[in-house]
């Protein structure tokens, strides 16, 4: 664990004169991090370079500076035997919330920080599939860092899409992707590969009552493990009852496109057609929804 300072203090100053202090320190690239912490729980170094840093090394010195001004903790998760070493991996420190409860203009008890909670992640059995969610979206940021005509404009945690949608679906995450003056809104199903394939797909039936309901179509977009894996859940597709599309690791052919790239099979078309970019799953949606209001 990186060692943890407490939020810098001289005697006889008081709490809010020091939180002034260390709030003075940060940047707005810091607090935007601590704000991503808060919602998503925890990246690992090379997200937090894919969101805001040109390198890895310079990612691990942003954030061991944090780490020592108590607003984030790292923690070096344990791997199998055999398995390598894991990069870092970053959650939100109690400085860290009080510096965005104070943000927000709320006492720090009402934000609802509490560090048992927040380092629970580390040893949780979820831990893997969060990474690998976060990591989806921390790809279509740094594409866009690679396009300036791109951008994520949304980024929902799982948490706030059961909150909003719990009664229908609980995707792992909703985005909006915007390429020029195009976008397209969707929902992420990450699949690790540990579920039977009919019960990913049973998951659709609930996307499609909101679809009805609400009368919006928004494609919903699975990430599977690996080529075999997409290839079995893709003859269990035919007939989705909403728009799907398909893709895995190992679809990605350009680093710097990443989840934005040419990588996603539409379902129910045959023959097979070529990989889409993200954008242009566009043509699969539809809403009466005003012009770029978030579901």
């Amino acid at each position: 664990m990186a060692r943890h300072l407490p939020v810098p203090r001289d005697p006889g100053r008081s709490d809010d004169a020091a939180l002034a202090l260390l709030a003075s320190r940060l940047t707005d690239r810091d607090r935007w991090l601590i704000r991503l912490l808060w919602e998503h729980h925890v990246f690992t170094t090379p997200q937090v370079a894919q969101l805001a840093y040109p390198t890895n090394d310079r990612a691990r010195h942003g954030m061991l500076r944090l780490a020592r001004l108590g607003v984030i903790e790292s923690l070096r998760i344990l791997l199998p035997p055999g398995q390598g070493s894991a990069p870092l991996h970053h959650f939100l420190g109690a400085a860290g919330a009080r510096v965005l409860a104070a943000e927000r203009g709320i006492p720090f008890a009402e934000l609802g920080y509490r560090r048992d909670r927040t380092l629970a992640w580390a040893y949780s059995s979820r831990l893997n599939h969060l990474i690998g969610v976060n990591g989806f979206f921390t790809g279509l940021v740094a594409a866009s860092r690679h396009d300036q005509f791109s951008r994520l404009d949304q980024w929902w945690s799982e948490r706030r899409c059961a909150e909003t949608w719990g009664g229908y679906a609980r995707p792992d995450g909703y985005g909006r992707w915007f390429e020029d003056s195009t976008h397209v809104d969707f929902f992420l199903e990450y699949d690790t590969g540990t579920e039977p394939l009919a019960k990913v797909v049973r998951k659709l039936r609930g996307y499609a009552e909101l679809a009805a309901t609400d009368g919006v179509i928004t494609p919903v977009l699975i990430w599977t493990s690996g080529a075999t894996r997409e290839a079995n859940l893709r003859r269990h597709l035919i007939g989705a009852p909403v728009p799907v599309a398909t893709t895995s690791p190992h679809a990605i052919r350009d680093s710097r496109q990443g989840p934005a790239g040419p990588i996603w099979l539409p379902a129910n078309h045959n023959p097979t057609p070529p990989r889409l970019r993200l954008i242009t799953l566009a043509r699969y949606a539809h809403t009466d929804r005003p012009e770029g209001e978030p579901r």
